[in-house]
C-alpha cells in the first residue's frame, strides 16, 4: 500500500506541537513545484518540561532515520537534516551519525543561542541556510518554498518515528508523554494518544493526593487546568507537569513564564520584543495591575508576528480561568 495511504488510515499527525495532519503535509511537499526537495528533522526540543525526542534519540533512534528515509524516498529529496538540539548533539552525535553513514542524512548541530525560536521551521530553515535565526514571513509556507527556497518536508522526531511503524503496519496510536514536577515517578511514558489525563496520571502513580493542577503541552505554552478538567487527552507537544497549589504561589509561576518569553523573544517584531518586556515588569510589581496584564497578553496574542508571542497568552489565560479564582 502507499506509504500516504497507510498515513492517513493511521491519521498521523504532527508531535512538534501543532498537530497538523502528516498526510496534508507530505503531499503539498510533493505536489510543489521544484527540482529538487529537501526533509528536515526537527529535534530541537526548546520548549521546557518536554523530553521524549531525547527519548526516541535514546531508545529508538533507528525507527526515527528510517522514518526519515521513507520520507526522503517519497518526496525524491536531495537531502535530509537532523536539526538537533545542542545538548542532544553533545550526547548522541556519535550514534546518529553512525545511522545515517551513507544516506542522503546530514546531522546538524542547533546554535545554542538559537534558543526557543529556533525551532519555529521557518527560523530553523534561516538558520541551515547559514541566515539570521528568525521566523520568515507566510506565506509562502515551507513546504511549498523552504531551504534555499525549494520545497521542505518539516517534521517532528515522534512523527518521523511513527511514519517508520505505520509503514511496518506496527502503528498502535499510541504516543509519548513527558511527565514531570511535583510527582515521584518522573519520566516519558507511551500511552494510548486518547487516554485522558486523569488515566495517565493514575497509571503512572504520579495522581497527588495533595490539592494540584497541571500544565499539558509544554512547561511555557501549555495549557493550564484543575482537577476537574482531567478528562481530557494531552495535547501539543505531549507533557504533563503537575503543580502542587500550595507550593506554586500565582505571581511566582507568572512570573517564571513572563522571564521566559522574554528571555526567548528574538525581537524581530515590536508587538513580542516590547509586550514581552512590559508583561515581565509589569508582573514585577508588588501591586501588579491586572487590567495590564490582561491588555498586554491580547496584544501578543493578536498582533505577534510568529508563534512564540501568539502562545505566549496561553498558561496565562487558561491559569487565570481554570486555576486562579481558587486563590481568592
Amino acid at each position: 500500500m502507499d506509504i500516504i495511504l497507510k498515513i492517513k488510515e493511521a491519521g498521523l499527525v504532527g508531535r512538534g506541537g501543532a498537530s497538523f495532519p502528516t498526510a496534508t503535509k507530505w503531499e503539498t511537499v510533493k505536489n510543489a513545484p521544484g527540482d529538487k526537495k529537501y526533509v528536515v528533522c526537527n529535534a530541537s526540543e526548546g520548549e521546557p518540561g518536554v523530553k521524549k525526542d531525547l527519548f526516541i534519540f535514546k531508545n529508538h533512534a533507528e525507527r526515527m532515520v528510517d522514518g526519515m528515509k521513507i520520507a526522503l524516498d517519497y518526496l525524491g529529496a536531495e537531502t535530509g537534516y537532523i536539526y538537533i538540539n545542542p545538548s542532544y548533539y553533545n550526547k548522541l552525535a556519535r550514534k546518529l551519525n553512525k545511522l545515517i553513514k551513507d544516506t542522503k542524512i546530514i546531522l546538524f548541530k542547533k546554535d545554542h543561542r538559537a534558543g526557543y525560536i529556533g525551532g519555529d521551521e521557518s527560523a530553523l530553515v534561516n538558520h541551515i541556510e547559514g541566515r539570521r535565526i528568525e521566523p520568515r514571513l507566510r506565506p509562502p509556507y515551507i513546504a511549498t518554498n523552504g531551504l534555499w527556497n525549494y520545497p521542505t518536508l518539516v517534521n517532528n522526531v515522534e512523527t518521523f518515528y511513527n511514519v517508520s511503524l505505520v509503514s511496518a503496519g506496527e502503528y498502535e496510536n499510541k504516543r509519548f508523554i513527558t511527565i514531570g514536577g511535583d510527582c515521584p515517578n518522573e519520566g516519558v511514558f507511551y500511552f494510548d494518544e486518547n487516554w485522558p489525563i486523569e488515566k495517565i496520571l493514575r497509571e503512572t502513580n504520579n495522581y497527588p493526593k495533595f490539592k494540584f493542577f497541571v500544565q499539558i503541552g509544554g512547561d511555557a505554552s501549555g495549557e493550564v487546568l484543575n482537577s476537574s478538567q482531567f478528562n481530557k487527552p494531552v495535547s501539543g507537544a505531549g507533557s504533563i507537569t503537575v503543580y502542587s497549589a500550595i507550593k506554586h504561589k500565582p505571581n511566582d509561576l507568572m512570573r517564571k513564564w513572563a522571564y521566559f518569553f522574554f528571555n526567548e523573544s528574538c525581537g524581530q517584531c515590536t508587538p513580542c520584543r516590547e509586550g514581552t518586556y512590559r508583561l515581565k515588569e509589569a508582573l514585577k510589581k508588588k501591586n501588579i495591575d491586572w487590567q495590564l496584564v490582561y491588555d498586554l497578553l491580547g496584544n501578543l496574542e493578536e498582533t505577534s508576528f510568529c508563534g512564540l508571542g501568539l502562545v505566549a497568552a496561553v498558561p496565562f489565560k487558561s491559569y487565570f480561568n481554570n486555576v486562579y479564582k481558587a486563590y481568592d
